[in-house]
């Protein structure tokens, strides 16, 4: 060691961030590992490290004995107390033991102990940057492909892009720029692994927030998301501010807003809905486009009846029943929707019923009527 190893360590301090006591912990311990390698030697040694010139010494580590059984690990009394007559008994004497050409072998472990800790370091800066940013949107350029594995480059790292987090019908050419949300980001051995996702609602949340500043400062709210990645989403918007219109913020001047959105996400429809309290509104307002005549709540079983023109029943069913579905997801109730015909039907035959004095019938909205299915409601949660 010299002095130039010292100045090193204290530039790798500030650089780095790693106490300088650190390294010269782990040079120890690694010096140990050399020395008996090297040597041949099995037992107890122990390293020392000047702190402030850097000098090095191999010391062997004896038991103070009356009888010596193994000379490796214990030394005589009489031949202890000629080096120090206070010990006895029980005590351990350490004798230098520095091999002559020690010093090849101890610069060339504390290059590699010092590399080792600049790396673990650094990885553990990357982790510490990027755990805090769980649930927040990074962009990046596809790297490259392990096996069906997208390798996204953020710069001081990589974030893994697995099959089931990609949109389906996308994509991906390496050089293409991704904007992505952080689902988790793991410790490994190798570094931090971090997992993004393409599909995840959060994803439109946060482009929302980077489009959208009065999302970003708080005075529009996303209420909730509900999101069929790639073909269409639904997110239901309110406003603090009774002077600012939620969905033409959202919307923007000329649509330029959600324009940026959809075109990050290569074309996915967004529908943006103005979120009410009242359920029996924001149902309604959940199938658009399509017009909503009469909505109503059935609380027991987490249900909405929802008539609509006949001329609209194909528009807020959607195709394969995809606006229906994501209204419900949107809204947390289990919608069936019904045309104004079979509803007039209907209530004529209910009346029908009550006028001829026979039993009173619940008027039935299953017959030619779409049923989600969803009981569940797939609400964004922060």
């Amino acid at each position: 060691m010299n002095q130039d190893f010292m100045l090193a360590l204290e530039a790798i301090e500030k650089e780095k961030g790693i106490k300088k006591e650190t390294l010269f912990e782990a040079i120890e311990a690694a010096l140990i590992s050399a020395y008996k390698r090297n040597f041949n030697s099995a037992h107890n040694v122990k390293v020392n490290i000047d702190r402030n010139t850097g000098e090095m010494g191999v010391y062997s580590c004896l038991n103070v004995v009356e009888k010596v059984l193994n000379p490796h690990q214990e030394i005589h009394i009489d031949e202890a107390r000629k080096k120090d007559p206070l010990y006895k008994v029980g005590d351990i004497i350490e004798l230098e033991v520095t091999p002559k050409n020690f010093g090849r072998i101890a610069a060339q472990t504390a290059k590699q102990v010092v590399i080792q800790r600049i790396r673990e370091a650094e990885r553990d800066l990357v982790y510490e940057e990027y755990v805090d940013r769980e649930e927040d949107i990074v962009t990046g350029l596809v790297q490259r492909f392990e096996q069906k594995n997208t390798i996204i480059n953020l710069g001081k790292t990589e974030a893994v892009l697995t099959p089931s987090e990609q949109m389906p019908g996308e994509v991906y050419k390496q050089g293409d720029r991704l904007k992505a949300y952080i689902l988790e980001v793991k410790k490994t051995t190798k570094g931090p692994q971090i997992l993004v996702s393409r599909t995840h609602p959060g994803l439109l949340k946060r482009l929302f927030e980077l489009e959208v500043p009065e999302i970003y400062n708080g005075i529009v709210e996303i209420k909730a998301i509900a999101r069929e990645p790639g073909n269409r989403s639904k997110v239901a918007v309110y406003s603090r501010n009774k002077d600012v219109d939620p969905v033409g913020a959202c919307v923007g001047p000329k649509g330029n807003r959600v324009q940026s959105i959809v075109s990050e996400l290569k074309g996915e429809k967004i529908d943006i809905i103005e979120w009410n309290e009242d359920p029996e509104i924001f149902v309604a307002r959940s199938l658009s486009p399509a017009k909503v005549l009469k909505a109503k709540i059935f609380s027991e079983n987490k249900s909405a009846r929802v008539v609509v023109p006949d001329y609209q029943l194909s528009l807020s069913i959607g195709k394969e029943g995809q606006n229906v579905r994501l209204a419900a997801k949107l809204s947390g109730w289990k919608i069936d929707i019904i045309s104004e015909t079979k509803y007039n039907e209907n209530k004529a035959e209910k009346k029908t019923e009550q006028d001829s004095g026979g039993e009173t019938a619940e008027i039935s909205l299953e017959t030619d009527v779409i049923n989600t299915g969803d009981d569940a409601a797939d609400l964004f949660k922060e």
